[in-house]
């Protein structure tokens, strides 16, 4: 897969769009056709963080360019809001992100597991977690030393359990 700037991904949906504005035509069997299709439908997803944050914005890039539609919010109290979503502090990190189905995503969660959290949320769940700010994860690119970081599935009864432990750059995309 090529890289792109800040060392991310160049997604699906990315260079199906690059290729449709170049004008190239593309042939696609049914089933491509139909994941394409399903890709193109963005997910909206309500984020909310301080209007300050830099590596916010790169995670909501990389979302979007992931097949979200991102909708972004500078609440007053956004501790409060996440303590609402159920996200304790030792799952905190700088934003939180929301699902019409209330579900939340707190830190560079990679929208790789996002996506599969949402086409199968475990029963009882409240969202997934990644505490604090690991080097190089999405939104955290700075060309540096990748810091292996674990998921966090977050339930509604306060339990927590590892989703996915990620020991490569290359396991987030």
């Amino acid at each position: 897969m090529k890289r792109a700037l800040f060392n991310r991904p160049v997604t699906r949906r990315k260079m199906l769009s690059n290729a449709l504005v170049a004008g190239v035509g593309l042939s696609l069997s049914g089933v491509a056709s139909l994941s394409l299709a399903q890709d193109a439908m963005p997910i909206a997803i309500d984020v909310y963080k301080d209007p300050n944050c830099g590596c916010c914005a790169n995670w909501i890039e990389h979302m979007d360019d992931s097949g979200f539609a991102s909708k972004v919010h500078h609440p007053r109290d956004l501790n409060g809001l996440k303590l609402k979503h159920g996200i304790k502090p030792e799952l905190q990190s700088c934003h939180t992100a929301v699902t019409k189905e209330g579900y939340a995503f707190e830190g560079h969660v990679p929208a790789k597991y996002i996506r599969r959290f949402l086409a199968r949320a475990p029963a009882n769940a409240k969202g997934l977690a990644v505490p604090g700010m690991p080097m190089e994860s999405p939104g955290m690119e700075m060309g540096g030393s990748f810091t292996p970081y674990d998921v966090i599935l977050f339930n509604t009864d306060g339990s927590t359990s590892v989703y996915a432990s990620i020991k490569s750059a290359k396991q987030q995309y």
